[in-house]
């Protein structure tokens, strides 16, 4: 039955990735033009000063699964509810903190705020605020429940709980807008929908996995133990919101809520680009782990290294040279003439961001080593320096300053900090690794040269057109690619995967 859930659980995780890339690709433009600039930008800031307070989770999550699985395999079944009763005691703590902290944010909305937002604008902020600060703080003692069932490996339903949420979401949105209602009623239905889904997990684990929640023994030193291990993990967790929310926040201050939407469509474009990495990611990292785990050399976990950073840069560098060349065009046609800026934008955040993506592999093999606070520390500190250069690049250059002090940050830690660790840390070959990465480049960048000197012959103007356009382009590219760049062993992984598909149609007809 395990094997079972893990083989489904992977398969549904799949489909949740793509289920939400083409929800968030069809639901967008519409919920853009429906709401307007002002009122996405709105809720735009509200959603990152409230996704700031998530951080208070301390990384406990994950503790909470790693301690359950641990606990059920060595059968203690006692000290497994005692856990659970101290964690939903912590966690209505740190959510009764949560919701005082965003009750200290709505009384101080005009102050922060009023030099960018209009009477309106503050109204409809502080009435969001006080809905996701109520969301915040139920959220926190019942994310306990998510974090059993994935301890207990019932993968499946809560694989389809989560479906169910990023499909029907949007379709109640749709029938909202549609008449007439805007940002407020977006969080009204987030909040709902965020109820039923936690709720749905509470009463999942007592009457399906019936577990048991005992009060009454608070062990401290278990909990220090804890502390140390979620430390990292939330140490992490405030750097990804830091790339993720602090720059609507600090456009919200001083360049209003327009501002704060053009820059939050850029980092849903990042989200989606993103998500293609993680997901080769998530295939490839056991074998990563597995060998690490072994014992293997330096010069093995190098090569696997360059092996997977190299498969990395196939897809990374491809979408964003499809985005570099047709991006401009779809995202006036995906969110509209009035986010023209979101492209450049996208591009100051997207190009050294990938730079990071294709050897994040390097953070597995840190995870596996037990040395990953040799990257946390300069990726905080990365971050900090970051936010101290937000505020004053974005009072003189204004959104543009903004995504320039986050790209700044991005390649002074999450680069260059990070390659420093690989190759000091980790003793990996990094240097071996970049020019495998600089002898594969010269392609997009001759790509790109020629598409710009042909530009006024194309034309872009349906998504129809931008279709072709990228079809023609992977053709193209990818067989050039495949002949110049592609070594033995990445051809014969082509022609594996194309053996597959040959005999799975072949089946199936």
């Amino acid at each position: 039955m395990a094997i079972n859930q893990l083989k489904a659980g992977a398969f549904l995780s799949y489909v949740s990735i793509g289920l939400n890339n083409i929800v968030g690709l069809l639901y967008t433009p519409y919920m853009l033009r429906m709401l307007g600039q002002n009122e996405y930008g709105l809720y735009s800031l509200v959603a990152s000063v409230v996704a700031y307070l998530t951080v208070l989770d301390l990384g406990f999550a994950n503790a909470i699964i790693r301690y359950t699985a641990k606990f059920r395999a060595e059968g203690k079944v006692r000290e497994q509810y005692e856990m659970f009763g101290m964690f939903l005691i912590l966690y209505s703590c740190i959510g009764v903190i949560a919701f005082l902290f965003g009750l200290g944010v709505y009384f101080n909305v005009d102050r922060l705020f009023d030099t960018s937002m209009t009477v309106e604008d503050l109204g409809k902020i502080k009435t969001m605020m006080l809905l996701m600060c109520f969301n915040l703080g139920f959220t926190f003692p019942m994310s306990i429940w998510g974090a059993i069932i994935t301890a207990y490996e019932n993968f499946v339903f809560q694989k389809l709980v989560n479906i169910f949420r990023i499909v029907l979401n949007p379709l109640v949105m749709v029938v909202l807008l549609s008449m007439g209602y805007k940002a407020i009623a977006m969080v009204v239905v987030i909040t709902l929908f965020n109820l039923l889904t936690l709720s749905v997990n509470a009463w999942y684990c007592f009457y399906r996995i019936r577990i048991k929640v005992c009060f009454g023994h608070f062990h401290w030193g278990f909990l220090r133990e804890i502390s140390i291990y979620s430390l990292w993990i939330f140490l992490d967790a405030i750097v990804s919101r830091f790339y993720s929310s602090v720059g609507q926040i600090v456009l919200g201050v001083y360049r209003g809520a327009s501002a704060v939407a053009i820059y939050a469509l850029a980092i849903q474009l990042k989200s989606l680009f993103t998500s293609f990495s993680t997901a080769l990611n998530s295939v490839l990292l056991p074998k990563v782990t597995a060998l690490v785990t072994k014992g293997g050399s330096d010069k093995e976990i190098s090569d696997l290294f360059i092996r997977v950073g190299r498969l990395q840069y196939f897809v990374i560098s491809f979408i964003l040279l499809v985005f570099i060349i047709f991006g401009k065009e779809f995202v006036t046609i995906w969110g509209g003439a009035n986010y023209t800026q979101t492209y450049y934008i996208s591009l100051i955040i997207l190009i050294p961001f990938s730079f990071d993506l294709i050897s994040n592999v390097g953070i597995v093999i840190l995870q596996a080593k037990n040395k990953l606070k040799y990257r946390s520390i300069p990726m905080l500190v990365g971050s900090l320096i970051g936010l101290i250069l937000t505020v004053p690049f974005t009072q003189y250059f204004g959104v543009y300053g903004c995504a320039w002090s986050i790209s700044l940050s991005i390649l002074v830690s999450n680069v260059f900090a990070s390659n420093v660790v690989f190759y000091n840390i980790a003793r990996i070959d990094i240097i071996r690794y970049w020019k495998e990465i600089a002898r594969m480049s010269w392609l997009p960048v001759l790509v790109i040269i020629i598409y710009f000197c042909l530009k006024a012959y194309v034309d872009i103007s349906s998504i129809g057109d931008f279709c072709v356009g990228v079809l023609l382009l992977f053709v193209v590219y990818q067989s050039v690619n495949i002949m110049v760049n592609m070594n033995c062993d990445e051809k014969a992984v082509m022609a594996s995967i194309l053996k597959k598909c040959i005999r799975w149609k072949e089946v199936k007809y």
